[in-house]
């Protein structure tokens, strides 16, 4: 079922009045003793496994009274269109017209491979060894081939690594690299356990260098909802 052509048009006309009416409730919901309502939040994978999942628990059983729909997406979604309350990207992907609030420490990207892979291979010294290596790249849901970054003492470098296996998911470029498949840029935060019982090992870590970490963000014309305020406090908590 699709609108018509003109149920279209009616739409796009009556969006803002309805975009009002939105906020007037919202307002209202400021007055209740308790956040209540729903809360549709539009995230990345990445941002879902280290900064949101872990809290979900709590924020539910703290909020009897809101309902939490989490897209996981990894693409750059128009949350307004899409109808999200907020979403939950890298500072650096934020649009310029959002209000952005910083989430967590900041990040690092590694470098990492299996024990199996590096056995016998030369360790890579500088990012340009990389050339020289098997690589599992990473492309965006849309359709963007990640370039591997580093940066050493105010040097920047961007790799187009190469590599046979290309993927679009964190957990499974993990997954292949313990496989012995290869090198892969990750988040040291995803990372970290396998790093932590041997199955992986980081390489060039002196060109990984920490950045600007996760934000949430909404429209900077949208009156904060009770519920979306209180899951900001909860995540910078």
């Amino acid at each position: 079922v699709a609108l018509t052509e003109a149920g279209q048009r009616l739409l796009e006309r009556l969006q803002p009045a309805l975009g009002q009416v939105h906020d007037a409730l919202e307002e209202m919901n400021h007055f209740r003793a308790a956040p209540a309502g729903l809360l549709r939040i539009n995230a990345t994978r990445a941002a879902v496994q280290t900064q949101l999942g872990p809290r979900l628990a709590k924020f539910l059983l703290a909020h009897p009274d809101v309902r939490l729909e989490l897209a996981q997406d990894d693409g750059l979604v128009d949350i307004v269109a899409g109808g999200y309350d907020a979403g939950v990207r890298l500072h650096e992907s934020v649009p310029e017209d959002m209000v952005a609030v910083p989430l967590g420490p900041a990040l690092r990207g590694l470098i990492v491979g299996a024990p199996s892979y590096l056995a016998g291979r030369e360790i890579p010294q500088h990012p340009r060894d990389l050339h020289r290596h098997e690589c599992v790249r990473f492309r965006f849901a849309s359709g963007h081939l990640y370039k591997w970054q580093f940066e050493r003492d105010g040097q920047a470098l961007e790799i187009d690594v190469p590599g046979r296996l290309t993927l679009g998911d964190q957990n499974t470029i993990l997954q292949a690299v313990v496989d012995g498949l290869g090198l892969a840029y990750v988040l040291e935060d995803s990372a970290r356990p396998y790093l932590d019982d041997g199955r992986l090992v980081a390489v060039l870590e002196d060109w990984s260098e920490p950045f600007a970490g996760f934000a949430v963000y909404y429209p900077r014309q949208r009156q904060m909802s009770s519920a979306l305020r209180a899951f900001i406090d909860l995540l910078r908590g």
